[in-house]
């Protein structure tokens, strides 16, 4: 018995992915931006110390970066499968390898965790240079990710 998926949901399902990844673009921002405020609490005098942990952006950091590390997983393999789907192949070009590749960064940065917590600061250093890298491949999968989207609607209309 062969389940075929209804024409109108292997089409719409084709803009999940980046409405979802431009989603968590943004969360990366926030993430960003909470992992700066953090940092900030190690070189502030003890009166900044005293109000910046009170916000504690560090907690926020956490959670939104554990919720950034499972969505963009998900969001990954969601892509390729209703890619899968709806041409019976993946496409091996810069969009799928960044994309992978940015998958195996958001891991390995959420590895650090447990290292940084104990104060390395190799982890730590190593956790912020991975999330750069994943910030700026990011930027530009949502380009190519554009372009894509694109050809899809191109697709549609003709």
């Amino acid at each position: 018995m062969a389940f075929e998926i209804p024409d109108a949901i292997k089409t719409w399902s084709q803009f999940g992915h980046p409405i979802l990844m431009w989603v968590l673009l943004g969360i990366s921002v926030y993430a960003l931006y909470l992992g700066v405020q953090n940092s900030k609490i190690r070189s502030a005098d003890k009166e900044t110390r005293k109000e910046l942990i009170k916000k504690n952006f560090g907690q926020r950091h956490h959670r939104i970066g554990s919720i950034l590390l499972a969505f963009m997983i998900l969001g990954s393999i969601g892509g390729m499968a209703v890619t899968y789907i709806n041409n019976g192949k993946l496409f091996v070009g810069p969009h799928l390898l960044a994309g992978l590749g940015m998958t195996g960064v958001i891991a390995v940065s959420a590895s650090l965790v447990p290292y940084m917590q104990k104060g390395n600061s190799l982890a730590r250093n190593t956790h912020v240079s991975l999330n750069i890298l994943l910030l700026g491949l990011f930027g530009w999968q949502a380009i190519s990710g554009m372009q894509i989207v694109q050809k899809i609607i191109d697709r549609m209309t003709s």
